[in-house]
Parts: structure tokens; C-alpha cells; sequence
């Protein structure tokens, strides 16, 4: 990892959303406000959503586990070349694996429900700034 990168991830922090998540094709999304995520591509509606908005959904199929949702708070974020490889490669290396979904202004990783400590772990031991 470059110092430019190491400056970036000391600078940038992360937090764990409240809720379990799930991951899940749905055939349509009524009420896309209540849910953290939904995208639509011309072959699926993927949304990602706590676990009790799971009956408001018109579900085809759901991933089989649940997932804490980590926001990383990136301090320069579009700018920072190599961060989110750097991200998942040392929690790969860690033995585990992760989802990741990108908005405008942050990152987020979505773990395995049993994993989010050593998830923390990871991150921490790469610089990050932990939860207040």
C-alpha cells in the first residue's frame, strides 16, 4: 500500500449500521424508501433491506445469510486509487468474504453476521479510525 493510500485510510473512518441485512431478488419494490438499497439492471431488481422489511418485498429469492452492514467513511472518496481493493484484499486474507456496495459519498460492506468482529479487526489493523 502506498503512503498516499495509508494517509487516506488513517483519515477515514468506519461504523456498523443497526440491523441485520439481507441480500435478495425481488420481482418489484413497492415502497423503495424503506429499504437501504435497491438497484435495478435490465435482468434483476436486486435490494438489500433489514431483515423485517423483508415481508413488504415481493421476493423471488433472498441469500441464505444475514449481514451486518458496515458504512466506511472515506475521507477522500472518488480520489482514493486502490482503496476498496485494499479493503477486501486484507479481509480476504483474513479468511472471509464481503459484499460491497458504493453510494456518491461513502462505501459499504455487508459481512457475514458471525464475521463483523473480525471484520473490525481487519479494518482496524489497516488503519482505520473505529466507531466513537
Amino acid at each position: 500500500m502506498n503512503d498516499e493510500l495509508k494517509n487516506i485510510i488513517k483519515q477515514s473512518s468506519f461504523e456498523t449500521e443497526d440491523g441485520v441485512y439481507v441480500y435478495t431478488q425481488v420481482k418489484s419494490v413497492p415502497e423503495t424508501e424503506k429499504h437501504f438499497m435497491v438497484s435495478q439492471d435490465k435482468d434483476e431488481i436486486t435490494v438489500v433491506t433489514k431483515e423485517e422489511n423483508l415481508s413488504s418485498l415481493d421476493l423471488i429469492e433472498r441469500n441464505k445469510d444475514n449481514y451486518k452492514l458496515i458504512a466506511l467513511n472515506v475521507s477522500v472518496p472518488f480520489y482514493s486509487v486502490g482503496f476498496l481493493a485494499t479493503v477486501s484484499s486484507a479481509i480476504a486474507k483474513a479468511g472471509m468474504n464481503i459484499l460491497i456496495i458504493s453510494t456518491y459519498s461513502k462505501d459499504y460492506i455487508l459481512v457475514k453476521e458471525d464475521k463483523l468482529r473480525k471484520v473490525k479487526e481487519a479494518l482496524l489493523a489497516l488503519g482505520f479510525k473505529g466507531p466513537k
